[in-house]
Formats: structure tokens, C-alpha cells, sequence
């Protein structure tokens, strides 16, 4: 049994992962304090790949990233860099998956934040960046990492979006998922079936740990 697949899906995951921990943080915060109108706007944008097919957004992704399209063409040209078909390329379909996932759980926790902390810390001559990292966000925490740990989980089980702009090739961009569907394409049931056990696996391990970071935070 190859464990490409595996490896190369958790790293997919967790670079993706890592990536909308800081970009998701960072809309959230803003956002959440923007005017009514900008918000809506804003957070209607943001959340459009949450309910498009992921064939839908993969479709669009290669319509900019694709080697004859203005921003693929221009890394193939100066870089010498292909940003579709390769392992990395599924890195651009997980992120934008996941990327409201993690906004909007952020969102939530940050507009749930007692404010009155915040003013309080201002009147002790605390910096708005201490008052973020050492104020907020550890009262925000159990709300940031759950979002966090569920956008793995879905970055992990991506295949719509992964499939049309990475492909799937043995060895070089296979993932768990496009694995699975190439096992059962060519008939081959019982590896397809051991593949579905470890991604439910996995699946399984991340959502007991979402279930008992919600339980610490209501006995919080």
C-alpha cells in the first residue's frame, strides 16, 4: 500500500492550514469592526466558496491559474513555473475551500468578545497589538482553534477542486481522495475501501478533539 497519498494530503492540510489560520484571523478582525454595508458585502464575497460546488471554484482557478491565463502564463514565463498540475497546486484549491470555514468561526469569536476588556486594557496604557495577542485572542481561543482543526479536516477530504487543478498522478500530486475515486474507477474495491477507513480515521480523531475543546469551553 503506498502512503503517498497520506503524506501528501497532510501536508496539502497543514500548509493550507496554516495559511488561512493567518489570513482568517486577519479578515475576521477587521471585519468584524467595518461598517454594516461593508460587512455584508465583505462577508458575502468571502463565504461564496463555502456553498459553490468545489468543481465551480476549481473551474475558476484555472481560469487564472492555468498556463494560458494572465497569471499562469506570467509565472511560466519569468519563473519557469507551472502553477497547475503539480502536488503545490492542490495548496490553492484547499486554501480557498477552507478559507471561509476558518473566517467565519473567527468571526464569531471575535464578535462575541467582551469589548470592555479591550477598553479596560486601553486605560492601563496597553498597545492594541498586546491587547490583541495576550487579551483577545486567548479569550477567543476555543473558537479559533475549532475552526482551525475543522478547516484541516476539510482540506484533508478536498476533491473537487483539487482533482481539476492538480490532476491526480501516482507518486506526484495523488491524494487521499483522488485516490479513492481512481481506485474505484479501475474497479479496485478493497484498496478504495482502505483508503475511505483512514480518512474516516482521521476524520473521526479531528471532530472527538473539536467535541472536547467545545466541552473545555463551556466549562470555561
Amino acid at each position: 500500500m503506498d502512503l503517498y497519498p497520506l503524506w501528501n494530503s497532510l501536508r496539502i492540510a497543514g500548509i493550507s492550514t496554516v495559511i488561512i489560520f493567518f489570513l482568517g484571523i486577519l479578515a475576521a478582525y477587521y471585519i468584524a469592526k467595518a461598517p454594516r454595508l461593508v460587512k455584508g458585502v465583505l462577508d458575502v464575497v468571502l463565504t461564496l466558496p463555502l456553498v459553490l460546488p468545489p468543481t465551480v471554484v476549481g473551474f475558476l482557478l484555472l481560469r487564472v491559474l492555468g498556463p494560458r491565463r494572465p497569471v499562469g502564463a506570467f509565472f511560466l514565463e519569468y519563473f519557469n513555473m507551472r502553477l497547475t498540475m503539480t502536488w503545490w497546486s492542490a495548496i490553492f484549491a484547499t486554501t480557498v475551500v477552507i478559507f471561509p470555514l476558518m473566517y467565519r468561526t473567527c468571526r464569531g469569536a471575535f464578535e462575541s468578545f467582551d469589548e470592555s476588556l479591550a477598553e479596560a486594557g486601553k486605560t492601563l496604557g496597553l498597545s492594541n497589538i498586546y491587547i490583541f495577542w495576550r487579551v483577545r485572542m486567548p479569550a477567543c481561543r476555543p473558537g479559533i482553534l475549532a475552526g482551525t482543526v475543522l478547516a484541516f479536516a476539510r482540506a484533508l477530504g478536498e476533491y473537487g477542486a483539487t482533482s481539476m487543478i492538480a490532476g491526480y498522478t501516482p507518486g506526484r500530486t495523488a491524494t487521499i481522495s483522488t485516490t479513492v475515486y481512481q481506485l474505484w474507477r479501475t474497479n479496485d474495491d478493497g484498496l478504495a475501501l482502505r483508503w475511505v477507513l483512514v480518512n474516516v480515521a482521521i476524520s473521526f480523531a479531528v471532530l472527538l478533539a473539536v467535541n472536547f475543546m467545545e466541552k473545555q469551553r463551556k466549562r470555561r
